[in-house]
């Protein structure tokens, strides 16, 4: 794995992977994800998270959907984000 992996790397070779994905990959986007969850459950009512942990997020999205800090967070997210000339897709 390069030093220069980062989410948003590591998310497309996730997503583009036509074989299992790098056991590398995808323990670099399970440390991460559990590091953003960390800082969510830290401060559940005012954690915004940036667009590469949005995304993350977004990806292991499944695991957290019951939660009532996931609805908030995803909320801060969009209420932060909105109207930001950064490209969301």
């Amino acid at each position: 794995m390069s030093r220069d992996l980062d989410i948003q790397s590591a998310l497309w070779l996730a997503r583009n992977s036509e074989e299992d994905v790098d056991s590398k990959i995808t323990n670099f986007l399970e440390d991460q994800v559990k590091a953003v969850w960390r800082r969510l459950q830290a401060k559940p009512n005012t954690y915004i998270m940036d667009r590469d942990e949005f995304a993350l997020f977004n990806f292991y999205i499944y695991r957290f959907r019951e939660s009532e800090i996931t609805e908030k967070a995803i909320d801060r997210f969009w209420r932060s984000h909105r109207g930001s000339d950064t490209d969301m897709s």
